[in-house]
């Protein structure tokens, strides 16, 4: 069995495992139990009652959070002409062609976020076997495929993140820093919330929102009730 350090068990003291937390206990409780040396992230987890492997209950989305993550993000966009151009002016880390694709072929992954317009997805779908399995390939449902560049890159410099349902149904997304005001995490919870429930494919059938969870970096889960959340 691996050990656990003292600071862990010392969170781990603070929560009962047995509770449903209100989301406003809980953000206060992953708040206490962040006792890292630097600023853990707060992620949100869920499990839901669909089946992945069914296109029609595939979740994914983006959503931008009021307060946003706590994290810059590099963005690199594929995009010519006055696209490239806009892409610059709204703040793009990176943005190319030809020459950027042939970055990331040999290698070159120092972005977090990428952008495409849809004229240059013949293109970039070159890179799928390298930006597929980080999960960074451009998408249109995540608005990372568009000819509106100056949306996408400012919504995600503004703290705009990506959700995906894995293959088991769980779903895993950070919602901000455990430096945060309560009140911002709280909202920022409550936002992404919303959107999971928003989202919810009308196959899925019995209980959608099973069980959710938050944690920071190094910490313990905390479980949250849904009851608010129930459809």
């Amino acid at each position: 069995m691996a050990k656990v350090s003292k600071k862990y068990e010392d969170a781990l003291k603070m929560v009962d495992r047995d509770k449903a937390y209100s989301p406003s206990e809980a953000v206060e409780l992953v708040q206490k139990t962040a006792s890292a040396n630097f600023d853990e992230t707060v992620e949100l987890a869920a499990r839901l009652g669909v089946d992945p492997k069914k296109a029609d209950q595939q979740i994914r989305g983006a959503v931008v959070l009021p307060h946003g993550t706590g994290k810059t993000q590099r963005v690199a966009v594929f995009a010519k002409g006055e696209k490239a151009k806009e892409a610059e002016q709204a703040g793009a880390d990176f943005v190319g062609e030809e020459d950027l694709i042939n970055q990331v072929q040999q290698g070159w992954m120092d972005f977090d976020v990428v952008v495409a317009t849809p004229d240059m997805m013949a293109q970039v779908g070159k890179l799928g076997r390298v930006l597929g399995p980080r999960g960074l390939m451009p998408n249109p449902k995540t608005g990372t495929v568009t000819f509106d560049v100056t949306k996408a890159v400012e919504e995600i410099k503004a703290g705009k993140v990506e959700y995906r349902v894995d293959k088991t149904g769980n779903l895993h997304v950070p919602i901000g820093k455990a430096s945060f005001d309560q009140q911002k995490l709280e909202d920022n919870f409550r936002a992404m919330m919303d959107t999971i429930v928003k989202a919810k494919p009308q196959a899925a059938k019995g209980t959608y929102i099973k069980n959710v969870s938050v944690a920071a970096t190094m910490g313990p889960g905390i479980k949250v009730s849904t009851n608010e959340f129930k459809l």
